[in-house]
């Protein structure tokens, strides 16, 4: 009976030897191999992995290519990003792994946010879809193209929990509920890692800001985050959790500030919670020159600053080259160990092994799958399929949707016809000149059944420099706003429906607002049903018909009606004297070009007290009805 279970029981050993060796296997050679080429390596070649620079393309349109060529002879970056073309990445690797000493290949990064070539709806449109199946399609393809011209790395998703309406990168998340934004947190992740990163089309993912970057006080970016523990865990902290658990492969720290500490220097949010709470192993990157910005928090200079960081949790620096500067001299000073040193770059090593990049260098370099995974028609279904399901219908008044093909409808807005601006934001990767314009997809679905009237209608902003911001790398052409309003109006009296795009916190739009309330006139009548005449009429009831004695001589210049004095603006209560100003001598001057029987019909059925059928449907209900 010993005998028999000895026998058994050396039997069980060998067995649960076996399953321990293929299962942890692959962890131990990777181990092994990594701590072989640590052992080559000096402290110089370490930081050297630590540093993540970009390499201006994507920005410029052209790569740094003497100062980032000589980086990486020199072995002084771990990688790069901003650059596109597997040309350009092929040449940039083959530096690594052909006139270095130690050979280490180069990881390769991009905001891959909602496409590469193929573009998707932003994410925030995605979340909207509440399918995390067609998400992970998304992040599918976008993996296949970003790999196939030289991406193995993805600055995506973004999973902050957003509940201020004023944070502009809530574009670039999931929303506000926690439990969806955990569910997509996981879709993306399994979309662009696939199965473990073992194929050439599978690629690093990058759940990012973490943490509480989209709880920025006051919705500005960068700002200030101070919130509980509590709520923290609550509603905060969920998705970036699942991303973790969903085996997402790095981590970006945000910009904000997390208890009073920047998180790129937070120890218990980088260590205490995602490593030794969570779990996490894979690599931790800075957001864009973070570290340097910890100056700006008012926390340390970049010297001290990659200190915190390092001890922090931080295993590389994007773009301020603060470790690979400053490390040196702050480890003769036993500021730092190198113990923490060869933990960051044992995990930036470990991303660049589990990628297969120390297998085959050129895994994502191959041009045949360059000329035939870009773009493709069946791509571009799946695109146009996933996007039917993010559109959102708050309300069909009247049955106004869909357009019936027919009659005159105005498309008026300054993206209406923007094809640099049709990607959509934080979209950097794609060629913008084989997307079409909303203008051009109307005329096309419409044909010959109906006449489609255009016009701008207004820059992005009245301010060139903010609008310059705003638009980044793909510029808008400007126009005069005046000019701009004026055109607007002429084409919606020729109208029978219009579509406005564009205008979302639009100066135009806060102009028809403006002309609104000075004119007692809902928002929806002058903009939706075609009300120019009545428009132009309210003008001359409401005492401005004389409205050459009232201008400003100081603002009449060259044109004519170029302003309302501020008198009769004050007499009207307005508290947007410039919007209307501005509405109120484009409509004069709409009423110039020959519309002067339909304004003197209006002022005949106004002075005889009786309405328009337009008038009597928007009027008030009586007998102490709502309106």
């Amino acid at each position: 009976m010993k005998i028999r279970n000895l026998v058994f029981g050396a039997i069980c050993g060998i067995i649960f030897f076996s399953c321990s060796e293929s299962g942890g296997g692959k962890e131990v050679e990777m181990d092994r191999f990594v701590t072989d080429l640590m052992g080559k390596m000096t402290i110089r070649e370490k930081l050297g992995q630590l540093n993540l620079p970009s390499g201006g393309d994507l920005v410029t349109g052209s790569v740094m290519n003497s100062e980032l060529s000589d980086m990486i002879r020199k072995e002084e970056i771990g990688g790069f990003f901003n650059v596109k073309g597997i040309k350009k990445i092929y040449d940039l690797q083959r530096l690594a792994v052909e006139e270095t000493r130690l050979k280490i290949p180069l990881i390769v990064g991009a905001d891959v946010i909602h496409g590469y070539e193929t573009i998707f709806p932003i994410p925030l449109a995605l979340s909207c879809s509440w399918d995390t199946l067609a998400i992970q399609r998304m992040a599918r393809i976008s993996a296949i193209e970003a790999s196939a011209d030289g991406i193995c790395w993805t600055f995506s998703p973004m999973v902050d929990i957003c509940r201020d309406a004023r944070w502009g990168r809530i574009a670039e998340g999931s929303g506000e509920d926690p439990y969806l934004g955990s569910l997509l947190a996981k879709a993306y992740v399994h979309g662009y890692q696939g199965d473990s990163m073992q194929g050439k089309d599978e690629i690093l993912s990058c759940v990012k800001h973490f943490a509480l970057y989209g709880a920025s006080e006051a919705g500005k970016d960068y700002n200030t985050v101070d919130m509980s523990h509590l709520r923290m865990y609550n509603e905060y902290f969920a998705p970036y959790r699942a991303a973790v658990e969903a085996g997402v492969g790095s981590v970006m720290s945000s910009f904000n500030i997390v208890d009073g500490i920047p998180a790129t220097a937070n120890k218990w949010l980088l260590t205490d919670v995602l490593r030794d709470e969570w779990g996490f192993q894979g690599l931790l990157v800075t957001d864009y020159n973070s570290i340097a910005e910890m100056s700006i928090h008012g926390v340390a200079p970049l010297k001290e600053a990659s200190v915190r960081a390092l001890q922090a949790g931080t295993d590389m620096d994007m773009v301020s080259c603060g470790f690979l500067n400053t490390l040196e001299e702050s480890l003769k000073e036993g500021k730092v160990t190198e113990a923490q040193i060869d933990a960051a770059c044992r995990r930036v090593l470990e991303a660049k092994y589990k990628l297969g990049l120390f297998a085959d260098p050129y895994k994502y370099c191959d041009t045949l799958r360059a000329e035939k995974e870009l773009y493709t028609p069946e791509h571009r279904a799946v695109a146009r399929e996933v996007a039917a399901e993010t559109f959102v219908l708050l309300k069909n008044e009247n049955h106004l949707l869909p357009l019936e093909e027919k009659g005159k409808i105005a498309l008026i807005g300054p993206m209406a016809d923007a094809r640099n601006n049709m990607c959509g934001m934080w979209s950097m990767t794609c060629t913008p000149s084989r997307h079409g314009t909303l203008l051009e997809g109307i005329r096309s679905a419409v044909g010959d059944k109906a006449e489609i009237l255009y016009a701008k209608g207004s820059n992005v902003y009245y301010d060139a420099e903010m609008e310059k911001g705003a638009v980044g790398i793909r510029p808008l052409e400007r126009g005069n706003d005046q000019q701009l309003l004026a055109e607007a109006l002429r084409t919606a009296a020729r109208a029978d429906v219009i579509v406005a795009d564009g205008f979302s916190g639009n100066v135009m739009l806060k102009t028809i607002e403006g002309v609104g309330s000075f004119l007692k006139v809902k928002l929806k009548d002058i903009f939706f049903k075609n009300t120019l005449t009545k428009f132009a009429a309210l003008l001359v009831k409401d005492g401005v018909n004389d409205i050459k004695n009232t201008l400003d001589p100081n603002e009449r210049g060259a044109t004519p009606f170029l302003g309302i004095s501020k008198p009769v603006l004050k007499a009207h209560g307005s508290s947007n004297a410039r919007a209307i100003r501005n509405a109120v001598r484009a409509a004069i001057a709409c009423a110039e070009s020959g519309m002067e029987q339909e304004i003197a019909e209006h002022i005949s059925l106004m002075q005889t007290g009786e309405r328009t059928a337009g008038e009597k449907e928007a009027a008030p209900k009586e007998n102490g009805q709502s309106m």
